[in-house]
């Protein structure tokens, strides 16, 4: 079942191109992380998603119809990038105050549980933390028992402990057959998470699969070793120097190698292994929409 879709979805500003003809369909029951550079259209396709903008042409669905319906929107939970606390209300009364807004929302005390922040409940939300008021801003988004979040770098400012209470929080959610659309700068993040990946750049949307389909549609193997010094070698995508170690990104690994003993290069410690979803996000982004693979089918 399709909770929501974007079907050519685009959207200006004025002479700028925010989002450029995205298809993309988000399945009950999914945890799709979505990566970009800052300006690549992450937030706004998000925004068209809940209905807090109108696309330029193409549409957006949300539960098979308008995302502006009220009926609709209720059914979802959102963090934005920004959120606008009230200063001088206290947490709990954040709680109370949203929690009002749906017929059946999740009890206070369990929702602060789940997200840790049980001990701010009596705390004015302008003396928290910027982490503190992040956490806070992504439990709303799960207080009136959606069942589609959509989650805008919900980790922003947080610490480690922090962030991995938080997935925790969102994985929790996930196997309770709730269905998550997030956005991250840290792929370490998408990695843990996701269980499909989504790269947009420039409004377009350049890739769609799986965490290991994305990092097999760049074809690109990581291989490290030991050398005094390379001679040039073809099928190289980027090169790097680390605690004595060489690591080269390249689109033919075995023939890599065979260049290597073909020119008779003293190495040791050699490894090959598939690129983590940092480079082949890197690779992905680099090419630009023009030079995009097709998106592959989920």
């Amino acid at each position: 079942m399709i909770l929501a879709r974007a079907a050519q979805a685009t959207r200006r500003y004025g002479d700028v191109v925010a989002l450029d003809r995205v298809d993309l369909d988000i399945q009950a029951g999914e945890l799709v992380g979505m990566l970009g550079p800052n300006g690549a259209g992450k937030s706004t396709l998000l925004n068209l998603l809940v209905g807090l903008r109108r696309p330029t042409s193409g549409r957006v669905e949300l539960f098979g119809g308008d995302p502006r319906d009220p009926q609709r929107r209720r059914r979802i939970g959102v963090t934005p990038q920004e959120t606008g606390l009230p200063p001088t209300l206290r947490v709990g009364e954040v709680v109370d105050f949203t929690a009002a807004h749906y017929p059946n929302p999740l009890g206070k005390g369990e929702l602060l549980d789940r997200f840790g922040i049980a001990d701010l409940v009596r705390r004015q939300t302008g003396g928290l933390s910027g982490g503190q008021k992040r956490r806070l801003a992504v439990a709303l988004a799960f207080v009136g028992r959606p069942q589609l979040v959509f989650l805008d770098e919900p980790t922003t400012g947080l610490d480690v402990e922090a962030r991995r209470a938080l997935w925790d929080a969102i994985r929790a959610f996930h196997a309770e057959g709730g269905t998550v659309l997030l956005t991250s700068h840290y792929l370490e993040e998408i990695e843990a998470l996701a269980k499909r990946v989504v790269v947009i750049g420039q409004g377009r949307l350049l890739t769609d699969g799986t965490v290991e389909e994305v990092r097999d549609v760049v074809g690109v193997r990581r291989v490290s070793l030991v050398a005094d010094d390379l001679p040039e070698l073809s099928n190289v995508v980027r090169t790097e120097r680390d605690d004595g170690r060489i690591h080269l990104l390249t689109t033919d690994s075995d023939q890599l190698v065979r260049e290597l003993v073909g020119a008779g290069v003293a190495f040791s410690g050699l490894e090959i292994r598939p690129t983590s979803l940092e480079e082949a996000f890197l690779t992905i982004t680099a090419a630009g929409p023009d030079a995009a693979t097709n998106p592959i089918a989920a």
